[in-house]
């Protein structure tokens, strides 16, 4: 049976196309590689605007146990600065929004399809899509929406990382004192060769995502757990916050090669290309799900209106290179060691800035293409 529409990849950007589109009558298929939602490497992190997606998505949240994040903080050697978010914020792991993002696709009717991997995506001579999965079935569809995150399709890779990024999460439960010190606040550690986040999320834990530059952790012998040791040396505010913590993955999910700054600039007609597969924006800037929700958000608006896939994806690297350039020069900050000496005290002197920057980078707050602006803005 054909399909119209065919979306790759369950995760928070595929789920959120589907529901839209299933909510707006139309047939789609949605195939997930995992056989059940798992921990993935995220900060966890969600903006107003994605807040504001998820409740139009009638994703509640709060009843899944999301933490309140009122404040941020930016740590380097000993030195540290607090200032309140511009907008509300919230934490929720990925595991439990992935369950509660697909469950709602489910009920919209659209037909998913786990743990099913998909080995090639072609077109058709009558211009279909086609999508070979791993058991050999053929999906088929008219259009497709790519959605697999930062696992990339053979036929449509992304370009290369040049810095060589790896990142790591792993998940604590912290002493009391230093929960009850974290609490409603999400912090950004500075260290050479990266940076690091640590925030509350539901059930009195604590997610600690890093990432950092190969060469960095070669010095390290490519062990995450002697860099983490490093980590704490270069920056003794998370020695203090992990001082009595205990460790609940037996060790970090991993992912490798994230291409930080890209944006997508066109693709094929009927390939609409979103989360991940549209724009990676830097990690530190919290905005990564906001990302997801706004990319599918725009490009089911973009289908609806008969808007072209090459015509959209167009648009949209034009509406979202302004927030992702600033992201992009405030992560080269932060990463130099100038700026991981001078940033933590200029920010003592004038902590709003840490409220500009984190207005100005919001991606959603760009202008929506145009032919969906009433309904991305």
């Amino acid at each position: 049976m054909q399909d119209e529409i065919v979306i790759l990849g369950g995760g928070v950007a595929g789920c959120a196309a589907a529901i839209a589109l299933a909510r707006n009558g139309r047939t789609v298929r949605l195939i997930e590689r995992e056989p059940t939602p798992r921990h993935k490497v995220c900060g966890e992190f969600l903006s107003g605007e994605a807040l504001e997606d998820l409740d139009a998505l009638e994703i509640d949240v709060v009843a899944l146990g999301a933490v309140p994040i009122a404040n941020v903080r930016l740590a380097a050697a000993r030195r540290a600065a607090e200032a309140p978010l511009p907008f509300p914020a919230k934490s929720l792991t990925r595991k439990t929004l992935d369950t509660a993002l697909l469950a709602e696709a489910k009920a919209a009717g659209v037909r998913v399809e786990c743990g099913r991997s998909v080995e090639s995506l072609t077109r058709t001579p009558a211009g279909n899509w086609q999508a070979r999965l791993d058991n050999g079935v053929v999906r088929e569809a008219s259009t497709a929406f790519l959605a697999t995150g930062k696992h990339d399709m053979r036929s449509f890779p992304r370009p290369d990382d040049p810095q060589r990024w790896v990142a790591f999460k792993m998940y604590y439960r912290l002493s009391p004192n230093q929960a009850a010190d974290l609490d409603n606040a999400s912090e950004l550690m500075l260290y050479p060769g990266g940076y690091g986040g640590i925030q509350p999320v539901e059930g009195g834990i604590a997610n600690l995502c890093w990432v950092v530059q190969q060469k960095y952790l070669a010095r390290a012998g490519n062990r995450w757990d002697k860099f983490l040791l490093q980590m704490q040396k270069d920056c003794p505010h998370l020695a203090m916050r992990l001082e009595g913590a205990e460790p609940l993955l037996a060790k970090p999910i991993t992912v490798a090669r994230i291409p930080y700054g890209f944006v997508r600039s066109t693709t094929e007609d009927g390939l609409y290309c979103i989360g991940d597969q549209a724009a990676v924006i830097p990690s530190f800037t919290g905005d990564g799900i906001s990302v997801a929700l706004h990319t599918a958000r725009c490009a089911v608006a973009a289908f609806l209106a008969d808007e072209p896939a090459p015509l959209f994806q167009a648009r949209l690297r034009t509406s979202l290179l302004p927030q992702m350039r600033l992201a992009e020069f405030a992560a080269d900050g932060i990463n130099n060691t100038l700026g991981r000496a001078v940033l933590p005290f200029c920010l003592r002197v004038w902590p709003g800035v840490m409220r500009v920057t984190a207005r100005l980078t919001r991606v959603a707050a760009a202008q929506a293409p145009a032919a969906s602006q009433a309904v991305c803005v």
